[in-house]
Formats: structure tokens, sequence, C-alpha cells
């Protein structure tokens, strides 16, 4: 009894986890076909094989290994999806191409038969039976030209058939307007890199010329040059004779003389040194200060 109720939860689970499963898939559609590819997308081996691009429009991540790809009716499993690759794993609103080379042994991205204008490609479930989207080609689609699902709704993701042909846009969501990376826009804009290489040019330079601006100011500010001028405050004519007639009667006139020059050099901001409140009268060596002469000199 208990071995009855054990196999009867396994297989409810294996059913629900298959029905999750067919339900994530559901998601997917067939967005691009091209039939006759002259000049446009090449696959692994250089090839220019005819394509179909399928998207996710759910905001999951889904996985499509397993699914089938046909272009008959009643043959839905014609061309399986392999299982246990990751690259099969579709991120939300994200496109993956599929070439139809007509050999699925070249890689997991490869189905068994070609794209023929005209025909109908179908997206069969994991189960093999239940039809997830289908598109028909049109039969008078030009070379390098695609069948496409236009979205009228990028956010609501409501995609409708084209009826004329459209300009491929491989691995881009299809719209009136092509929703592009940054990238991608980039890319196309400026296929030499040549706005890149100027912008990246001028931004070193502009850098640089900011840093030489700001060591350069700092500089100055510690080495002294931004220092504010000096004014001698309270400094009055009469104070300035007061103070010259006590120099004069006290040290005389050379001492007063070499005194005011310090003075006037202090008071202008031209004093030689660069010590703050300090002024600094150096006096010039004579030979009586010299000592050396009348040292001992040994033989």
């Amino acid at each position: 009894m208990k071995m009855k109720k054990s196999l009867i939860f396994i297989g409810v689970l294996i059913s629900l986890s298959l029905t999750l499963r067919a339900q994530n898939v559901t998601d997917l559609i067939i967005s691009e076909v091209m039939a006759e590819n002259d000049s446009s997308i090449v696959d692994d081996y250089g090839r220019h094989n005819g394509w179909i691009e399928i998207m996710n429009t759910s905001q999951g991540t889904l996985n499509f290994g397993g699914c089938y790809f046909s272009d008959d009716r009643g043959n839905l499993v014609k061309s399986e999806i392999p299982k246990g690759d990751l690259k099969t794993k579709l991120g939300p609103r994200q496109v993956a191409v599929l070439f139809a080379s007509g050999d699925s042994n070249h890689g997991t991205f490869y189905l068994d038969f070609i794209i023929r204008k005209g025909s109908t490609i179908y997206l069969t479930s994991n189960d093999g039976r239940t039809i997830i989207d289908s598109i028909t080609v049109l039969s008078d689609l030009p070379a390098d030209m695609t069948t496409s699902k236009i979205a009228l709704d990028n956010k609501k993701m409501d995609f409708q058939r084209a009826d004329t042909p459209t300009v491929a846009s491989p691995m881009l969501v299809n719209g009136i307007k092509h929703v592009e990376t940054g990238s991608q826009k980039l890319k196309r804009e400026d296929p030499y890199g040549l706005i890149l290489t100027l912008v990246s040019v001028t931004v070193v330079f502009a850098g640089l010329i900011i840093l030489w601006l700001l060591y350069g100011s700092v500089g100055n500010i510690f080495q002294g040059k931004f220092k504010r001028k000096k004014t001698a405050k309270g400094m009055t004519p009469e104070v300035a004779a007061a103070i010259s007639m006590a120099l004069e009667k006290e040290y005389g006139g050379e001492v007063y003389a070499a005194i005011a020059v310090a003075l006037n050099d202090y008071l202008n901001d031209t004093v030689h040194d660069e010590e703050s409140f300090t002024i600094t009268i150096k006096h010039a060596e004579s030979a009586w200060a010299d000592k050396s002469d009348s040292f001992r000199r040994l033989p």
C-alpha cells in the first residue's frame, strides 16, 4: 500500500514538473526567419545558412532544450534541440539564432532541415505534440530579407507577423525601432571607433590639465607665493618721525639707515627671506672679524 502511494506521489511530481516546464516554454516565439542567406550572419563554420530566431517573451529564464523545430505539420519532432547544453537557457527578453543547415550533428543550434520559401516553421514543446508557435515564410521573400514578427507593444510583448519582407535584424528585438544596447548603437554609428577615441583622448587631457592646475595652486600656496601683503597698521607720519628721531639719537646715522632700509623692505613686502614677522639684517664680514690669521700655523 505504501509503495503504491509513493509511486502515485512520484507520478504527480513528474506530471507537475512537465506541466510547469511546458508552461515555461510557451513564452517562446519564432520572431524572425531567413530562407535565403547571401550576406547575412554566418554560422560557426563560415557558411551562409538560413536561420531562425526565437525569443523569450517572459520575465524569467527558460530552457528550450528538448523542444523541436519542424517544417512539416505531420512531423513536429523533425529536429530536436539537445538537452543538457547550458547555451539553451534563454534570459528574459533575450533571443537565440538557430541555423537550418540540414544536419543537426553540426551542433546544438543546427537543425535537420533547410528553410523553403512558402513553408511553415513550427516550434513544438518538449512533449512532441504541443505547438508553441509557428510562422509562415513569405513565398516571395527576397534574399537577405526576413519574415518577422513585429512587436506592437514591447512592454506587453505583443507581436504580429509583418505582411512584407523586413530587413534582417538577428539578435535584436523586432519592432518599429529595433531595441539596441548602448554598445550596439555606438558600433553602428561609429564602426571605426573614431568617436570613442576622440572622447577618450579629450577626457584624459582634460583630467591632466585639471591636475596640473590643482597641483600648481597647491604648490604656490605652500611656497608662500599667495601670502597676503603686509601692511603697517597704525603707522602714521608722526609715529614714523618720532621713531626716526629716537633711532638717530640713540644709535647714530649708520644703524638708523640700516634699520630704515630693513623696515622699508618689510613694509613693502620685499624682504629677502621667507620668515614670518622677522627682519633680518645681515652684516658684512670684515677683515677684523676674520680670526684665521691669528691661528698658530703648524710646520
